[in-house]
């Protein structure tokens, strides 16, 4: 007796009652299953993503304006020549340091010297005139004196010589003598008048030749002071002063120098964070190799450069050993005003998708970015501005979830 073809045939006819007499309970099996897997389905599809995540408060710190730049000399000139001539001192080597007032280099006088003498000369003579210039017009004001004495009486002789005429006392001869001696007085008032314009002329010439000859000494004496080239100011010498026997010519170069003591701190302020810089503040700075200096704002620029939009500023710093050179590299603190700020370990920054920078933070088991502002970057971490008093940020696993996705959070520890 074969029993598979007798399974077989209960079986089916075991299906094909349940499909017309038990339709109903098969039904209702079917939609149990497939409730229970969308619950399934549902319950893979809100399970939460492990992250790890600090307890953040925020401090108050110094908020200081970090920003590089370099040294830069208080002063930096090159001496040059006013005058033509040959270098007749030994030569200053570079590195050496001259206090102001030294002499750099010294030129060879030539004929100076024979045309101060001769200015000089000119400038006695010019002053020996003037005694002899002045006695000329006290006299000619007693000349001019003395004619108007005599119009006086020439009008005097002509009233009465006409009084008399008109009485037949006298001739007409007599009338016009007197009219006579009358512009004869009148022309010597004239005269006399001319003579005092003259004699005044002549002081004032003589007067006018002193000074030109005192202008001629003095032109002189400055010829010959340009014949030493002197330090504007103390410092050190970033060049040889010009060899014995070398020819200047005016605007030729001497030497050049530089002033260190103090020296000059110098970079350029980004826009967003020039408001919070003032003439004066203190600051400090980091050279290479970890020395450190502190000095005071002296200058902040009230116009950005066209291409950086940036400010330049300069705080100045003692130099007494001169230790500082020119032109070093320097990372510049200038205090500020204090702010809120949390610090971050500096993995712990990420970007949303426009580019922001910011932070991942965990509230209520839910992740959510939070753009922040970097202050400052240290060896512990970054100082941030942004969040709120207290946060959760998310240190670990923040670059794998997004806003709203749900996180299973374990904390690491406060900060």
């Amino acid at each position: 007796m074969k029993i598979f073809p007798i399974l077989t045939a209960l079986l089916v006819s075991a299906f094909l009652y349940g499909l017309v007499f038990e339709r109903d309970a098969l039904m209702a099996i079917a939609q149990n299953s497939g409730a229970a897997m969308e619950a399934t389905d549902t319950s893979d599809a809100v399970q939460r993503v492990s992250v790890v995540a600090m307890a953040s408060a925020a401090q108050t710190i110094d908020s200081a304006v970090i920003v590089r730049g370099q040294t830069e000399a208080v002063r930096q000139l090159t001496v040059r020549s006013e005058t033509s001539g040959l270098v007749i001192n030994t030569p200053l080597r570079k590195g050496a340091f001259v206090e102001e007032g030294a002499e750099m280099c010294v030129l060879n006088p030539g004929t100076s010297q024979v045309r101060l003498a001769e200015a000089l000369a000119r400038l006695a003579e010019a002053k020996a005139n003037i005694p002899s210039a002045n006695s000329r017009l006290p006299e000619a004001r007693a000349r001019l004196r003395e004619a108007e004495a005599r119009v006086e009486e020439a009008k005097i002789n002509q009233n009465a010589a006409r009084t008399l005429a008109a009485d037949g006392y006298a001739s007409d001869t007599r009338v016009a003598a007197a009219q006579a001696n009358l512009e004869s007085a009148l022309a010597a008032v004239t005269s006399a008048t001319a003579g005092i314009q003259s004699a005044e002329g002549g002081m004032q010439s003589a007067q006018a030749a002193v000074q030109s000859a005192q202008a001629a000494v003095e032109n002189a004496e400055r010829e010959i002071s340009k014949l030493t080239i002197i330090a504007p100011f103390a410092g050190l010498l970033e060049s040889d002063t010009a060899e014995l026997g070398a020819l200047l010519q005016p605007g030729a170069a001497c030497a050049t120098l530089i002033q260190l003591d103090p020296i000059k701190l110098v970079g350029f302020v980004p826009e967003t964070q020039v408001d919070r810089i003032t003439v004066g503040a203190v600051g400090g700075a980091r050279l290479t190799g970890e020395r450190e200096v502190r000095g005071r704002v002296t200058f902040l620029s009230r116009s950005a450069d066209p291409l950086t939009r940036t400010f330049r500023v300069e705080l100045e710093v003692p130099n007494t050993d001169l230790s500082i050179r020119d032109g070093q590299t320097v990372e510049i603190a200038i205090a500020s005003d204090g702010a809120d700020a949390h610090l971050l370990p500096g993995s712990a920054l990420t970007l949303d998708d426009q580019g922001r920078l910011g932070v991942r933070v965990a509230e209520d088991g839910i992740a959510r970015f939070v753009p922040v502002s970097l202050i400052r970057d240290t060896m512990d971490g970054v100082w941030v501005n942004g969040l709120p008093a207290t946060a959760d940020v998310i240190v670990v696993g923040q670059e794998y979830v997004t806003d709203g996705v749900p996180v299973d959070v374990t904390m690491r520890g406060v900060n």
